[in-house]
């Protein structure tokens, strides 16, 4: 235990920075090439995506629209055949029924 704790100390007493070894000018890196063509093909697949997903919301809303146009036109198709049977019969007369009723009396 004595041993880790003299490393430990001689780790935290030693005041020597180590230099870094100048391989590289700082003000001149850059991605390069590879780092263009990679930052291109995320960008390009990332514009591809959003065009895919506007376009099935798209389709999506459409489809949702038809329905319910569909919807209200058979509702109001069978609103109207329920008026028809109600309304009258035929030839223009405003009974209740199409046939007579029995007479009473």
């Amino acid at each position: 235990m004595t041993h880790i704790g003299l490393a430990l100390l001689g780790f935290l007493a030693d005041d020597s920075t180590p230099s870094p070894s100048p391989t590289f000018n700082p003000d001149t890196v850059t991605p390069g090439t590879i780092g263009f063509v990679i930052t291109l093909f995320v960008a390009v697949g990332a514009v591809l995506l959003i065009i895919d997903m506007v376009r099935r919301i798209r389709r999506v809303n459409l489809k949702q629209q038809v329905k319910e146009k569909l919807d209200a036109e058979e509702a109001a198709a069978a609103a109207g055949a329920q008026r028809k049977g109600k309304g009258g019969g035929r030839n223009g007369s405003t009974g209740g029924g199409s046939l007579p009723g029995p007479k009473k009396g």
